[in-house]
């Protein structure tokens, strides 16, 4: 039997990138161990299943070094979000298939002669901030007291990502890949990214953060598009709190806090007291945001001490996770979320009127034969 000489950097370098660790591949290969020694060289056989299992193209198996495999955008994180290993497959897989039906919806509107999205690129990294998120307010109609009609936060971000959705804007939360519960998202790795295109732009947050900090991440990632091409990217930062020393990601972040509490109105409302705790749980009531949206904007007006708001939000966020808990929830309700309601209406009316194959639309959704036609009721419409 033949056996192939392949780089042991490579294969160590496949197996870290997937987060492998030997043992975890032990059962089922046991001489993997050997294999990295270069005590011991695999059969064709077993290589195929090697790249399967760690999910990198076969071709790279065969190179000498590690490839140097780089996002189709701008990389906006900080380098604590940046894995040695590189881009993980569960991230590059997720960007690739949201290029994928940014291009789709792109074609599908030009040919419908849908016209272009005004907001998108209308900012410039010149521009004051806060005037961009005060912009940014108006055109989804966040006025002065419409807050008080919403029952809570987590209504608040859904009635706004229905917003901008009805906008044009594709949006996506998930925290696997597509619908695959084993494949997790690292919220260590990244936080989102926005898809700039005048026709199709997208925001992508990743689903495993907690619910909290996801509100945060929306609004940043809505005023990338804002900035349009330059502000296309991924974004990766600790505690709510992009980096300084990037000028798209501090205009991102000023924009994103503008327009989720405006400073004049949080400075009116504010009022001191040593219980920080209540302090931020009230005003998130009023602003209806989360409270970590609020400790963050208070510290960022230095209404708050920076330990106090990172003491909170360490404990705010362990808290929410042990609440909540991970998953759950109806499925089809769920892909509003993992699919979003603009982008699966678009494509079930398309099947349904033959501008695109089943199996393309199967392939882009992530849902096939009877999971398809079900979401397709829950959005009110019949195929055939």
């Amino acid at each position: 039997m033949n056996r192939i000489a392949v780089s042991p950097e490579v294969l160590r370098w496949a197996r870290e990138r997937a987060g492998f660790s030997l043992s975890d591949l032990r059962s089922k290969f046991p001489k993997l161990k050997e294999w990295e020694a270069e005590t011991s060289r695999p059969t064709m056989k077993q290589l195929e299943d090697f790249a399967k299992k760690t999910r990198v193209p076969f071709g790279f198996l065969f190179l000498p070094k590690p490839p140097e495999m780089s996002l189709p955008f701008t990389d906006f994180r900080t380098v604590e979000n940046q894995r040695p290993q590189g881009i993980s497959p569960e991230l590059m897989d997720t960007v690739n298939l949201m290029l994928r039906r940014q291009a789709w919806l792109r074609e599908e509107r030009i040919e419908t002669g849908v016209g272009p999205l005004e907001c998108i690129g209308t900012a410039k990294l010149s521009d004051d901030p806060a005037v961009t998120g005060r912009k940014m307010r108006r055109v989804f109609g966040l006025k002065d007291g419409r807050t008080k009609q919403i029952p809570n936060w987590t209504a608040a971000i859904s009635e706004l990502r229905n917003a901008i959705e009805e906008l044009g804007i594709m949006v996506v939360i998930n925290g696997v890949v597509g619908n695959n519960n084993r494949r997790k998202l690292d919220v260590n790795e990244f936080r989102g990214f926005a898809l700039s295109d005048p026709y199709a732009p997208m925001i992508f947050v990743n689903g495993a953060d907690a619910k909290s900090a996801q509100m945060f991440t929306f609004a940043h990632e809505l005023a990338h598009l804002w900035l349009g091409d330059a502000g296309e990217g991924l974004s990766g930062f600790q505690g709510l709190q992009p980096p300084d020393d990037h000028d798209v990601e501090r205009f991102c972040d000023q924009a994103a806090t503008e327009f989720l509490v405006p400073a004049d109105q949080l400075r009116d409302a504010w009022q001191t007291t040593s219980d920080i705790d209540t302090a931020f749980r009230n005003l998130a009531r009023h602003f209806k945001v989360s409270p970590i949206v609020i400790g963050r904007r208070a510290m960022d007006l230095h209404l708050v001490e920076r330990e106090k708001f990172f003491d909170f939000y360490r404990s705010y966020t362990q808290n929410e996770g042990r609440q909540t808990g991970a998953g759950g929830g109806d499925f089809y309700n769920n892909q509003n979320t993992k699919v979003g309601r603009l982008f699966a209406s678009q494509i079930i009316r398309a099947a349904k009127e033959g501008r695109i194959g089943f199996k393309e639309a199967y392939d882009l959704t992530g849902l096939s034969g009877n999971a398809f036609q079900k979401y397709a009721r829950k959005l009110d419409i019949m195929l055939p």
